[in-house]
């Protein structure tokens, strides 16, 4: 969940997105993003099995999907640049301008992006034991609360990690994402009986 998150990568467009804010506007900010990607990511992997049966979506064909939605994020990240879908430029101007920028495009989509978003939804259908989906379920609200400490700190982790720690941090992170993305490609290809 920390690597689809990525909510170290996030922090220059945090500063940028509220340089004219005091630190307190700031935390509260970081809060609502937060917040808001707790809650998306928790809804869609609540939801996700019934909006798999609703359009007759089948696991296979999501992995599929998902990885390579997140191949293309984790290309970016080890590229160390923000990709594009999880943020697109009209949305960083927007956000910029913005007063309030901690629902969107912070919560979504920059913290809970389609990524994370997709890879919530085919880890919750895996597996139907309780067990399992709780441990998901922390996962998601772990990373929401790393997330919110992260942002309301950025002022610090920027000053400490500055641009090359985090395009350090940022491609440690895409090669683990396209790992994974590769991983569920092949987990889906082997499900539709493609792959042994």
């Amino acid at each position: 969940m920390f690597v689809l998150v990525d909510p170290i990568a996030a922090v220059p467009t945090f500063l940028a997105m509220t340089g004219g804010a005091d630190r307190a506007r700031r935390r509260h900010m970081a809060v609502r993003a937060s917040l808001t990607c707790f809650g998306v990511l928790t809804l869609f992997a609540l939801a996700g099995p019934a909006i798999f049966r609703l359009f007759g979506i089948t696991m296979p064909a999501f992995k599929i999907a998902g990885g390579i939605i997140l191949g293309l994020i984790g290309l970016d990240m080890l590229q160390a640049r923000r990709s594009s879908t999880k943020e697109t430029p009209g949305e960083l101007r927007e956000g910029a301008e913005k007063e309030d920028v901690g629902i969107v495009p912070l919560g979504v989509p920059m913290l809970a992006g389609p990524g994370a978003i997709s890879s919530v939804m085919v880890l919750m259908a895996q597996n139907p034991d309780w067990q399992h989906r709780s441990s998901i379920l922390a996962a998601i609200g772990l990373t929401a609360l790393i997330a919110m400490i992260v942002l309301a700190a950025a002022d610090w982790v920027s000053s400490h990690l500055h641009r090359t720690g985090i395009a350090i941090f940022a491609r440690m992170m895409g090669l683990l994402l396209t790992a994974i993305a590769v991983q569920f490609v092949m987990n889906g290809l082997h499900d539709f009986g493609l792959l042994r």
